[in-house]
């Protein structure tokens, strides 16, 4: 029960973030590749190293905001965050959530069609439906989903950079230094953590247990490398295939290619599907819970039957707008929403919000 307790207080939040991360931020390789090879080999891993940081700075202070104001779902976060201007986050957050969503049915489209030959429109299909599902089952079965799944993406990611160190790892050390780092890396460190900290609302739930500073504040600490350490594996075997591999729609399915290994290329997009799956459940749960807390407010319910008509609603956007294609949706999708976020959430939570914190008694009971 105490191991219980303190994975749920430390761990999870970390979890539940590198779950709804994944797909819009590594899950196919093709965010690494926008956002970090682009400044050569080196200057990609100083750019993650920039987002892990900011991750964890903003989670450590987002974690004890939301302990504090006791406000867990975004609506009335933004609302303590930023006053009358909180609705400015639900736009560029319902943007996003479309953009993502149009991501994972992108994604999982031609996973279909290039690992198992099926066609495109199957792989969004069972997407949908997967994610649909998952919605239906509320906070407990996502929280067990997404902490169940993520360690099976550890110990899947752990092989598969073992496995690609083995067959690349003369390459990677050749290109590691082959270019100098470009002068961009921090601003697109600091790009990729803007856009994906976007993706922060699911889990706001899960902070419900944290009672005093010290545990919002370690969780916070632990979100950014549980969150990235899985993209380093990720990224290391792609610089053995740099510079060819900056042009694959799917960099994993490559590296997948280079392997030789039939069964475990299945695998790898079984686990790499159900990251698509969490990355979906975790937005459109968010949503739900921002409208549930309206109805709160107003002293009612969320109607049971509204949650799934919701769900249907913006997966079928998402489907439509996968039709754009993967490579275009990052690249042009993901750029435009970035400097958003950092002026609406970044920005104000390391400035104004750490501000807050430090006027407010470390002592402090949260509030009902």
């Amino acid at each position: 029960m105490i191991q219980s307790t303190l994975f749920r207080r430390y761990l999870l939040p970390g979890f539940l973030f590198q779950s709804v991360v994944i797909a819009g931020g590594y899950g196919t390789g093709r965010e690494l590749v926008e956002f970090f090879l682009g400044q050569g080999p080196l200057g990609g891993l100083l750019a993650l190293a920039t987002s892990t940081l900011v991750f964890s700075a903003v989670a450590m202070a987002t974690y004890e905001l939301a302990r504090i104001w006791g406000a867990f779902d975004y609506r009335n976060f933004f609302k303590e965050l930023l006053g009358p201007g909180w609705w400015l986050f639900e736009v560029c957050y319902i943007g996003l959530m479309l953009l993502v969503l149009a991501v994972v049915a992108s994604a999982s489209g031609e996973i279909m069609r290039d690992t198992f030959g099926l066609n495109y429109w199957i792989g969004v299909s069972a997407v949908m439906i997967a994610v649909g599902a998952l919605v239906l089952g509320g906070n407990e079965t996502i929280e067990r989903f997404f902490s169940a799944w993520s360690f099976v993406l550890y110990g899947l990611y752990l092989t598969f950079f073992i496995w690609c160190f083995r067959e690349l790892g003369a390459d990677i050390s050749a290109n590691m230094t082959a270019e100098p780092a470009g002068s961009g890396w921090a601003w697109e460190g600091l790009r990729y953590a803007g856009y994906n900290l976007a993706v922060i609302p699911p889990v706001l739930a899960a902070l419900r247990l944290h009672e005093t500073r010290k545990e919002t504040l370690i969780a916070g600490a632990l979100t950014g490398p549980i969150a990235m350490i899985p993209g380093l594996l990720f990224f290391l075997p792609m610089i053995g295939m740099y510079p060819e591999i900056v042009d694959a729609a799917v960099p994993s399915t490559v590296l997948l290619e280079r392997l030789g290994s039939r069964g475990f290329q299945i695998a790898f997009q079984l686990v790499l599907f159900g990251t698509l799956i969490e990355t979906g459940a975790g937005l459109i749960h968010a949503f739900n819970e921002r409208i549930a807390g309206l109805q709160s407010d107003r002293q009612g319910e969320m109607p049971a039957w509204l949650r799934p008509v919701v769900a249907v609603g913006l997966l079928s956007v998402g489907a439509f707008l996968s039709g754009f294609g993967l490579i275009d949706l990052i690249a042009r999708g993901y750029g435009t929403m970035t400097v958003g976020f950092i002026l609406i959430y970044v920005i104000p939570v390391l400035t104004l919000g750490v501000w807050k914190i430090i006027q407010t008694p470390t002592s402090r009971e949260p509030m009902a």
